[in-house]
This record gives structure tokens, sequence and C-alpha cells, in this order.
């Protein structure tokens, strides 16, 4: 028994659901359109609008990715009607941010400026502020889309250019991540 799987997903104002032959569902939305590919034994139906994910048959095969098929599905019903955001935070002195165009333009400690292209689907924003009770700056990054995969994608490939490091706290992190501080060689903290 698959208590995700089992969930109902209602449909939101405004958004379609269409399975063609080959098991693929399209969602579309106010925000885009998404399609995904389910596993085979996998079945949507829909009564009204609710929606329901079906599992052919009780193998462990199917009762393994029934849950999986039902998240998916209503991963792409949530983005096409509300979207996916994400908030980085970059931390360090000389550490900045700014929008050139659609493209971000990082400055990072590096002998060199970083310039990112948003992938298909993405758009970013970017805020700056003092950190409360000091006087250290930060930037902040919001990374907006409807498919949730590729948000998430964005993220990692602007954090891998600088992750946090435990000794300073600088680096490009993940609002609200906790970075795990570290004493120097001298013990003081």
């Amino acid at each position: 028994m698959s208590r995700i799987g089992q969930m109902p997903i209602p449909l939101p104002q405004g958004v379609s659901v269409s399975v063609n032959t080959d098991n693929e569902v399209t969602v579309k939305g106010p925000k885009g359109t998404l399609k995904q590919n389910l596993p085979v034994g996998m079945k949507v139906a829909q009564e009204n609008d609710v929606l329901s994910v079906l599992r052919e048959t009780e193998s462990k095969e199917h009762k393994s990715l029934h849950g999986l098929s039902r998240s998916l599905v209503a991963n792409m019903v949530h983005g096409v009607s509300e979207g996916y955001q994400k908030v980085m935070e970059i931390r360090g002195v000389g550490y900045r941010a700014e929008m050139k165009g659609t493209s971000l333009l990082l400055s990072l400690g590096l002998s060199h400026q970083v310039e990112m292209a948003p992938l298909p689907g993405i758009e970013f924003g970017v805020e700056s502020g003092t950190l409360p009770g000091s006087t250290e700056r930060y930037f902040a990054l919001f990374i907006k889309g409807c498919d949730k995969q590729v948000v998430g994608q964005q993220c990692a490939l602007i954090r891998k250019w600088r992750p946090p490091e435990p000794y300073k706290g600088k680096g490009i992190r993940y609002r609200g991540e906790h970075v795990r501080r570290k004493a120097g060689k001298t013990g003081k903290a």
C-alpha cells in the first residue's frame, strides 16, 4: 500500500491534464506547459477536478513506482499553477551579484566574473541587504520557474562556483541553510 500514491491530486482552476498513448502526461497552466513520461504500469485518471494515479498490478516494482509517479504529477500541477522559487544567499567580502539582462553576473573572489545564463524556463532576481545585528552585506538570489527539477538544477550550478566554507562562512548557500563553523588553527571561535 502506497500512502503517497493513493492521495488524490486536486486540479486548480485553469490547469488541464492530458495523457497520450505512450503514457506521457502533459500539464498546461498559466505558468507554462510541462511533460513527463510515467513508468510503464502507471495510469492517470481524471474525475471532475481531481487526478489520481493508479497502478496496473500489485507487483513489487509497480508498488515502488506508485508514489514516485504521483509525486511527479503533483509537482507538475503545482509548478504550472503556482511555480517554484528557491532563494540563495551570497556572503563574503567582495562577493556580489547583479543582473546583466536576463543573465546573472557573479563576483566570487575569482580572477574573473562569472556570467550565468538561465536554463530554459528559469528567471533570476537579485536583492541586497545587511545581516541583522552586523554590518555584513549579503546578496539574495531568487531562482523562479515552473519545473521543480530545473529550478533545483540551476541552484546547484550556481552553488558549485563557491560552496560555503566552514571557517568564515563565505560562499553561496541556500536561505535557511546552517553552515557548521569550525575553529581556526589557534582554536579561537
